[in-house]
């Protein structure tokens, strides 16, 4: 069947209330529209006779034993044929006599095509109130906040894709998230990316979501995918604060804001510029490893960060951050010799000293970490 045009991908688990719907409006479709498809079925562990409807109604039908939404379409898509592929779950809460319009979408040039509940009309009891108006704008919301993306409707279930671009997108995640992955895979790909008005109707049968699990899964791997978020942002705005203060309350106490600021704030703002620096510095490493385990794409920050790092030039700004502090020490300790080992009144510079020190030995360190992690073996 090389001349497959079209491959209907759905997961199922214990949908027989629904699936024989969904079905029969995919076959009434492929008729009306001349379409040479197929329909499989990823069952996932179905106990009721979901698999039997499906195979009596000439559906291909594959059993994933893993669970997870994700593991189920997985599972379906490696069976995929067609040069189109479509997906939507099983339980009539989408209109498969959208399939035409999804398919015009992606011949005409288009890789990747999402519905979108929002654009479109929600049926009444369609989506739970926390769902529609708290869970789906957060998460879509992140989603075009961190990956710079106009979608509305990120967890929209019906989308379509060229068979080229599943390739590259490169899905591998099991559970909820899959739904997300597949969004930002596509977006990270740069694959050419439309939004389509969808109906949402009322599911047959019961939901599998468990809703702040499957929220927490999806807001995880967005954030696992975006160290930008996870790690620079908060770093520098920890980092930026905290080096300030504590060179400006080194010299001395001030009054700020009315308020007395002395040592205690002083050692306030180290912590926060030791561990601001760490996190920020975690966050070269995991964008980088992120970047050559090819979970996601080589950035613009990362090129420039490649093109003006090296390991010489890493040791070198350790070196001297690590000297300076050192200098410090050195020099109350010439001063505490000076006095015959008496009392010792070097708490700020020895605060100051200390972060030196350590954001240096840190540098030293990190540098010959992510040294390693951009080695390129011939």
């Amino acid at each position: 069947m090389d001349n497959l045009e079209v491959s209907i991908v759905m997961p199922c688990l214990n949908e027989e209330k629904g699936i024989v719907i969904c079905l029969n409006k995919i076959k009434e479709v492929f008729m009306k529209e001349h379409i040479n498809g197929e329909i499989i079925i990823a069952d996932n562990g179905s106990i009721d006779r979901s698999r039997a409807i499906c195979e009596e109604a000439g559906a291909r039908v594959f059993i994933e034993p893993i669970p997870g939404y994700g593991s189920a379409y997985l599972r379906g898509l490696k069976e995929a044929r067609g040069q189109y592929i479509v997906i939507a779950d099983s339980d009539n809460t989408y209109d498969f006599s959208d399939i035409p319009e999804f398919l015009k979408v992606l011949k005409s040039g288009y890789d990747f095509v999402i519905g979108s509940r929002f654009k479109g009309k929600i049926k009444h009891g369609a989506m739970p109130w926390v769902n529609r108006y708290i869970g789906n704008p957060i998460l879509s919301g992140m989603t075009r906040l961190f990956f710079r993306s106009r979608l509305s409707d990120i967890h929209c279930g019906m989308r379509a894709f060229t068979a080229e671009a599943y390739r590259k997108m490169n899905l591998r995640t099991p559970g909820m998230e899959f739904a997300t992955e597949m969004v930002v895979a596509a977006l990270t790909n740069n694959l050419r990316t439309k939004e389509i008005p969808i109906n949402y109707h009322p599911r047959y049968g019961d939901s599998k979501l468990a809703p702040f699990y499957d929220a927490w899964r999806h807001v995880r791997f967005m954030l696992l995918y975006c160290p930008l978020w996870l790690y620079f942002i908060p770093g520098l705005v920890g980092f930026l604060p905290g080096i300030f203060f504590l060179l400006f309350l080194s010299g001395g106490p001030v009054i700020f804001l009315g308020h007395y600021w002395d040592i205690h704030f002083l050692i306030f703002f180290s912590a926060l510029t030791i561990l601001s620096y760490q996190v920020m510095s975690l966050g070269v490493f995991a964008h980088v490893f992120a970047i050559n385990e090819g979970f996601i794409k080589e950035d613009r920050l990362i090129s420039l960060f490649r093109r003006k790092f090296n390991l010489e030039k890493g040791l070198i700004i350790g070196i001297v951050l690590f000297v300076i502090g050192f200098g410090i020490n050195l020099l109350i300790f010439m001063e505490w010799f000076s006095n015959h080992f008496g009392a010792l009144y070097r708490i700020r510079e020895s605060v100051l000293a200390l972060t030196l020190l350590v954001i240096g030995v840190q540098t030293i360190f990190g540098s010959f970490f992510i040294s390693l992690l951009t080695f390129k073996k011939r």
